[in-house]
């Protein structure tokens, strides 16, 4: 007879979980009001570890670019059940309009090196070869050949679609205890949403608003690869989608508010325009925003917390990335076993946590 598993959440993290759970003999049960209505649904679905490091965060680098190495056998299996490309850039390019922009990017190569990975350096020519569309005077770019993007939303779509097809059942009702749950197993992977759910839990709502836009006919098209840059130090990232662009994101610490901002689209739009200058002729189809649950060390909250409860928390803005290596984590754990990629993301690392009641 199958043990039974609560999955609280149903994101893309808490259905790879319930997904790869099924696949393993569990019967899965997802609790959730709103499948994939969260910060999975408003992500830019960036697959980029090693551009987005920085000297020092070995640890980050390494996690990252662990679920990096998984994602095409990942995606590739997800592929059965998506109604588009899921895969929608293969490649990034990180530019730098100034003189200590581009400094910085070599400090990232130079040390990604270090680390036992490649990341090549273009200049004015090689950048306009690659791509056209981007503005003239940027002086710099990194390449990386083994990042890529998803679609998100094909991605939350693919995978209720996997869970449905391994027989998982969902539960659209929320919950408050989840160790009162009729279950064996608990899985809490409900994002910024986890903390409630277990006191003590170090995570925290981070706001990002994102803008799609969809390419018109005679315009400039898209970037073949996800571009990122910062513009009045501001990050900001480009990301192709099979009918034009996710333009993200901000960052505002403001608790639980969703509400897009004039500001945060103004900023947006300028700065996405400062990289790509046709950007502007796009068609401007949707602004959102969500909540990226932050944890203290930016690194996952992965483990067991209790006899019942194994958490998947506080990936912030990496949850997209960070899906497949959170899958198998969870898996390993309930079979009493510890994923070595996953070491570092313990919840012990900031101390116990009580009881959900």
């Amino acid at each position: 007879m199958s043990r039974t598993l609560a999955v609280v959440g149903g994101g893309a993290i808490g259905l790879a979980v319930a997904w790869r759970s099924a696949q393993a003999g569990w019967k899965v049960t997802v609790h959730d009001p709103a499948v994939g209505s969260g910060a999975s649904w408003v992500a830019g679905g960036m697959l980029a570890p090693l551009s987005e490091g920085w000297p020092g965060e070995d640890t980050l680098l390494q996690v990252g670019a662990a679920s990096l190495q998984r994602w095409p056998d990942f995606g590739g299996e997800l592929a059965a059940f998506a109604d588009e490309p899921l895969f929608t850039s293969h490649s990034s390019l990180t530019v730098a309009l100034d003189a200590a922009d581009a400094a910085d990017l070599r400090t990232v190569a130079e040390w990604i090196e270090t680390q036992g990975y490649r990341l090549e350096l273009l200049g004015r020519a090689q950048i306009r070869a690659a791509e056209p569309s981007l503005a003239p005077n940027i002086r710099l770019a990194m390449l990386a050949s083994t990042e890529s993007a998803v679609d998100n939303r094909v991605l939350v779509r693919a995978l209720r679609l996997a869970c449905e097809a391994a027989g998982v059942a969902f539960v659209t009702e929320s919950v408050r205890y989840p160790e009162a749950l009729p279950a064996d197993q608990v899985v809490v992977s409900a994002g910024t949403g986890a903390a409630a759910l277990w006191p003590g839990l170090p995570v925290r709502p981070v706001k990002g608003e994102i803008l799609r836009l969809h390419h018109r006919p005679g315009v400039a098209p898209a970037p073949t690869q996800t571009i990122r840059g910062s513009v009045h130090g501001r990050p900001v990232y480009l990301v192709p989608r099979g009918d034009g662009l996710v333009v993200g994101a901000t960052q505002h610490e403001s608790g639980l508010d969703t509400q897009v901002t004039v500001g945060g689209v103004r900023d947006l739009i300028a700065d996405a325009q400062t990289l790509m200058p046709s950007i502007g002729e796009y068609e401007l189809h949707e602004t959102a925003a969500g909540l990226r649950p932050m944890s203290p060390d930016n690194l996952p909250i992965i483990g067991r917390v209790s006899e019942k409860v194994v958490l998947a928390a506080g990936h912030g803005r990496n949850g997209i990335l960070l899906t497949p290596l959170t899958a198998d984590a969870v898996v390993a754990e309930l079979s009493g076993a510890t994923l070595p990629e996953a070491k570092y993301c313990t919840p012990d690392r900031f101390g116990p946590t009580g009881p959900a009641h």
